[in-house]
């Protein structure tokens, strides 16, 4: 079976594939048709890159400037792996005819490695780190579509949608946390015409495997790590172990990770049951159970856990401390313990919903509006339809479409305006 992510089957003339894909490139800037032997890969990700306006010339954009960018990649997690790419990538991206690219999950390019004179021609497209290389702004190219896919793959010279992009060929495999899950960004390598190979995907691949497990094997000697939005059980992740923990422990476990210092009885039953009448015993109970899944993790008098916690609702608070909501957006996979009734939780899991909420309506961008919207927690929320509507171009379908959405639920709601 041929790979479809692979750009060029064995045998077949490089200068010929390219002659055919770049006419069938001209039809679909022409018509939206799509024309052999365009791989479906990339057919789906010109009518992405078609659907979001992204320029068929030009430069990328420039997103972050050299304060920002040296701020922002500092603190990325993919910082810790630059080593591992360097020296798996390092020798290829400085022979003369290749970059090293790393971008974050939004396409952002935060590290452009190479030969200087490579580096100056890659300058001249704007692939360089701080631009935007995701296909909503920079059209199929090999980070951008590894992102979008999520998953390695090749892009081979008139691929590219971006005319200014085809005379490079790159490969790129995504990047994830293997405790979470989550998206972490891309890692590839751009070069001429024969990057177009098995080996070249295979090595983007293999580097993307092995920078994910340096990544888990320093998370392991960072401590401990709490999952807990998105899902009723959250995952604790302890020296490489990881535990399921039922949903009361995980209300405790999460409330003793956001009181370092600690909780009295009292406190933490109110903070678990409100204002009900408990007897103490329950409460112990319920520790003593927890201190037999998590040993010397739980201290007593006051209660509280032996070593810091990281939590992904540590990870969405940063990204909004930064000013970035969509990596907030991309670090939020839904609620926090959705189904917790315990106070504590509840006012946790508000408080955080409308940080993020108030951080997408300041933004005003559609893609972040948009993908709140398509959420089972935000397909409701009025004052976001709102905002859409607000943010999309005035001809727009999905302006149209997103008025519409909004208008049913002013009717819903009572109000005025409905339509």
């Amino acid at each position: 079976m041929v790979n479809p992510w692979l750009a060029i089957e064995a045998g077949a003339d490089p200068a010929e594939r390219i002659r055919t894909v770049r006419r069938a490139h001209e039809a679909f800037l022409a018509d939206g048709s799509v024309l052999p032997p365009v791989r479906q890969v990339v057919a789906d990700s010109w009518r992405r890159s078609a659907r979001a306006h992204a320029a068929s010339d030009g430069p990328a954009p420039i997103e972050l400037d050299e304060p920002a960018l040296r701020s922002y990649r500092d603190a990325h997690p993919l910082a810790r792996a630059m080593p591992v790419f360097r020296e798996l990538l390092g020798a290829i991206a400085h022979d003369g005819a290749h970059l090293l690219a790393v971008c974050d999950p939004q396409g952002r390019l935060l590290w452009v490695e190479g030969h200087p004179g490579v580096v100056r021609c890659a300058e001249r497209m704007n692939f360089v780190a701080g631009a935007r290389w995701d296909e909503r702004h920079a059209g199929t190219n090999a980070p951008g579509t590894a992102l979008a896919a999520d998953h390695a793959v090749q892009i081979f010279a008139a691929e590219h949608y971006n005319r200014w992009v085809q005379p490079w060929t790159c490969a790129a495999a995504p990047l994830h946390d293997l405790r979470t899950g989550r998206l972490l960004g891309a890692v590839d390598i751009s070069g001429g015409d024969h990057l177009a190979s098995p080996h070249s995907l295979a090595l983007v691949q293999a580097t993307a495997r092995a920078a994910e497990a340096h990544l888990a094997s320093c998370a392991r000697a960072l401590g401990v790590r709490l999952t807990a939005l998105g899902r009723d059980e959250a995952l604790l992740v302890r020296d490489g172990e990881r535990l399921r923990l039922g949903r009361r422990h995980s209300e405790i476990v999460l409330l003793l990770a956001r009181h370092p210092d600690g909780l009295t009885g009292d406190q933490l039953s109110v903070l678990l049951y409100g204002e009900r009448e408990m007897r103490p015993v329950t409460l112990r109970a319920e520790l003593s159970r927890l201190r037999q899944l998590v040993g010397p993790l739980l201290h007593s008098r006051p209660y509280r856990l032996d070593r810091p916690v990281e939590t992904d609702l540590d990870v969405v608070e940063r990204e909004l401390a930064a000013g970035d909501p969509a990596a907030a957006l991309d670090a939020y996979p839904g609620p926090l313990l959705p189904s917790s009734e315990a106070p504590g939780i509840r006012r946790l899991r508000a408080a955080l919903e409308d940080r993020i909420r108030r951080a997408l309506l300041a933004a005003r961008d559609p893609d972040q509006l948009r993908a709140w919207s398509r959420t089972p927690w935000g397909e409701h929320d009025l004052e976001v339809w709102e905002a859409l509507v607000d943010a999309l171009p005035e001809r727009s379908p999905a302006r149209t479409a997103s008025r519409a959405a909004a208008g049913r639920l002013r009717i819903a709601y009572g109000l005025p305006g409905g339509s």
